[in-house]
């Protein structure tokens, strides 16, 4: 079972006392900033390398990384609907091919995502001062990759290949997750959430000796202030 699948069952079964009181809030417009870490999954990236003519399928994996972002919208009282711009960034950790075994440790290269987000979500109003919520939402990311150059492991050289050129691609993205909301009083707010973001897969070509693709997903963590108005 996927660990987001795990948080959620677990988030609503702790939050079934508050299900039973839930109530409206106050209705109003607000702003966030939030700043957290990330944890990108381990993805496949099939590549062409069109001097060679060699089709290899990488599996890559990520470092822990930076994700920070912020939002405005509306709070209707029991529903919240937002926009929200966020960005993440991570290192590459290593790159195995799958086809050889081949393994490049600690390459230099990362990738960063920016993300328009268009959310909803279901805030679970009690009687304490903390409020538990549930949502998700669509919206598109802008997936930045970098020149990634990588010495495979135990090769005895000191050659350093380019395995991915740099590139961009914009596709569609979907978020879902949830998190606590702690009053400080009527207008500030501490968040605390988790998102689980998966994006369709990119492609980056501006290298045109090589094309490379990858699916971008993420457990993201972080930590907020909210303003209502």
């Amino acid at each position: 079972m996927k660990p987001f699948t795990i948080f959620i069952i677990t988030f609503v079964i702790l939050t079934i006392p508050s299900l039973c009181l839930a109530g409206r809030g106050t209705p109003g417009g607000y702003s966030s900033a939030f700043i957290g870490a990330q944890f990108p999954e381990s993805t496949d990236t099939p590549s062409t390398d069109f001097v060679t003519g060699y089709s290899y399928n990488d599996r890559v994996e990520f470092n822990p990384g930076l994700n920070i972002g912020g939002t405005g919208g509306y709070d209707f009282g029991m529903i919240r609907l937002e926009g929200e711009l966020s960005y993440k960034y991570s290192t590459i950790r290593t790159i195995t091919d799958q086809n050889t075994g081949s393994r490049y440790n600690r390459p230099a290269g990362n990738i960063g995502v920016l993300a328009w987000m268009f959310n909803g979500f279901i805030d679970f109003h009690n009687n304490s001062r903390i409020t538990p919520y549930l949502g998700g939402g669509i919206g598109f990311a802008t997936i930045a990759l970098s020149d990634t150059h990588g010495r495979s492991a135990g090769s005895g050289t000191s050659s350093n290949p380019l395995l991915y050129g740099a590139g961009n691609d914009t596709v569609f993205a979907w978020q879902a997750g949830a998190g606590l909301e702690i009053a400080l009083n009527r207008k500030l707010s501490l968040d605390i959430g988790y998102r689980y973001f998966d994006s369709d897969r990119a492609y980056f070509d501006s290298d045109l000796a090589i094309l490379s693709s990858m699916k971008f997903v993420s457990h993201t963590t972080a930590v907020g202030v909210r303003f209502k108005y």
